[in-house]
C-alpha cells in the first residue's frame, strides 16, 4: 500500500496537499500529492515500499489542519457486473477490520453515488463478515474504508481509530438545534467534538463556568454555552436572541469584541468575528498570553490566496505570545466540516488545574 487518500473541503485540495508535503518532509519521507481542483480528495503517494504506512503512523492526525479524514490503501477497478468479489479479494491483502465505512467525496458527484453505496452496503457487509475480513468484536482493529470515486473505481483503505477522525469522511452528523438562533451554532459544537475528548466534557464544559462570546449576536455560539449551563458575557453591538436573554445566564454588553477586556478571568473565550485572520490571531494571542481565559476557540477567516501559509503564521503568532508569557498550552487548528473559507483554532492552558477566577487590573 503506497498511498494515503485524504478527504478535505472542496476547493482546499491545494492546502491539504501542501501540509502533507511539508509534514512528510519533516518526518523524512519522500512523497508527492496528486490533486484535482474541487474534487475534495487528495492522493498522497509514497514511492518507497511501506513508506505510506510508516508515514501514517508517524504523523499525528490531530496535527492536520485541512485533512478531514485519511486512509491507507490502493485504488481498485471493479466491473459493473460484480463489484463485490474484487473488493473482497483486495481486503484479503490488508489487515482485519473492525467495521466497514462506505464513503464518497464531499461533492455533488460524490452525493450522486449515494444510491449505489446504499445498494452495496448490506451485500458488502455480509460478504466481509462471512469471510471474516470484518470482525465487529475486534474493536482494536482498524476501520475499513471503501471510497467510491465512480461506479467502477473504489479506494480500498484502512485507518486506525486512535489516529483518524471518528466519522466516515471526517463529517460529524450534527443537527441544528431547534431553539438555536443561527446555524453557526454547529461550528462551536463541532469544535468541541474535535478538540475535547467526550469523556472530558463534564469537566471542561461544566455548569457554572464563565465564558465570553466575542461577536456574539444573534447568539448561535452563546446558545451552546447556555445549553451547557454556563454564564455567558455576550459582546456585540447587535441584538441577541430574546430567548437567550430570558435564560438569566447571559449578560449582553454592546461593545466591539476586539476592544473588550474582561473584568475577571474566565474559563472560556470564543469568537466568530468576520475579519482578517491576523487581527483574530492577535486577539487570541492577547487573551491567552495575558491569562484572561483558560480555553479559547476562535475562527480565522481565510484570504483567497496563500491560505495554508496564513494559518501557519497565525498559529505561530499565538505560540509566540504564549512563549513570551511563559505559559504552557496546546495550540490546535482544524478546518471543520461546518467551516467554510475559514479554520477553527483552539488553545488550552495546560496548568488549568490551578486556574482561578481573578479580578483583572
Amino acid at each position: 500500500m503506497q498511498e494515503l487518500l485524504l478527504h478535505c473541503r472542496p476547493g482546499f485540495e491545494g492546502e491539504a496537499a501542501a501540509e502533507m508535503q511539508e509534514l512528510s518532509a519533516v518526518k523524512g519521507f519522500a512523497g508527492y500529492a496528486v490533486t484535482k481542483e474541487g474534487s475534495a480528495l487528495v492522493r498522497f503517494v509514497c514511492p518507497g515500499e511501506g513508506d505510506a504506512e510508516r508515514l501514517m503512523h508517524k504523523l499525528d492526525f490531530r496535527q492536520l489542519i485541512f485533512v478531514r479524514q485519511w486512509a491507507l490503501g490502493n485504488w481498485l477497478e471493479v466491473p459493473v457486473e460484480d463489484r463485490i468479489a474484487p473488493i473482497i479479494t483486495a481486503c484479503s491483502k490488508g489487515p482485519i477490520a473492525s467495521c466497514m465505512w462506505l464513503e464518497t467525496a464531499d461533492t455533488n458527484d460524490g452525493k450522486a453515488m449515494a444510491a449505489l453505496t446504499k445498494k452495496l452496503s448490506k451485500p458488502l457487509e455480509s460478504a466481509l463478515t462471512k469471510t471474516r475480513f470484518v470482525r465487529p468484536t475486534k474493536t482494536e482493529m482498524p476501520r475499513l474504508h471503501l471510497c467510491f470515486e465512480s461506479g467502477t473505481r473504489v479506494f480500498v483503505g484502512w485507518s486506525w481509530a486512535h489516529n483518524a477522525a471518528p466519522w466516515p469522511m471526517g463529517i460529524p452528523r450534527l443537527k441544528v438545534p431547534r431553539d438555536a438562533p443561527s446555524r453557526s451554532t454547529l461550528k462551536l459544537e463541532e469544535a468541541w467534538h474535535h478538540f475535547i475528548p467526550r469523556d472530558d466534557w463534564d469537566a471542561r464544559l461544566a455548569p457554572g463556568m464563565t465564558a465570553v462570546d466575542l461577536g456574539a449576536a444573534p447568539g448561535g455560539w452563546t446558545w451552546q454555552m447556555v445549553n451547557r449551563h454556563m454564564k455567558v458575557i455576550a459582546i456585540d453591538n447587535g441584538p441577541m436572541a430574546q430567548s437567550l436573554m430570558d435564560s438569566g445566564q447571559v449578560e449582553h454588553i454592546q461593545a466591539d469584541g476586539y476592544l473588550y477586556k474582561p473584568n475577571k478571568t474566565v474559563h472560556w473565550m470564543v469568537c466568530d468575528i468576520v475579519d482578517k485572520p491576523a487581527r483574530s490571531s492577535a486577539l487570541l494571542a492577547r487573551w491567552v498570553g495575558r491569562g484572561w481565559c483558560r480555553e479559547a476557540i476562535v475562527n480565522f477567516k481565510l484570504p483567497m490566496k496563500r491560505r495554508y501559509q496564513e494559518v501557519i503564521q497565525c498559529m505561530e503568532h499565538v505560540q509566540e505570545a504564549l512563549d513570551e508569557a511563559g505559559i504552557k498550552a496546546t495550540v490546535s487548528c482544524k478546518q471543520l466540516y461546518s467551516d467554510r473559507e475559514e479554520v477553527t483554532c483552539h488553545v488550552r492552558i495546560l496548568h488549568a488545574g490551578s486556574f482561578k477566577i481573578q479580578t483583572l487590573s
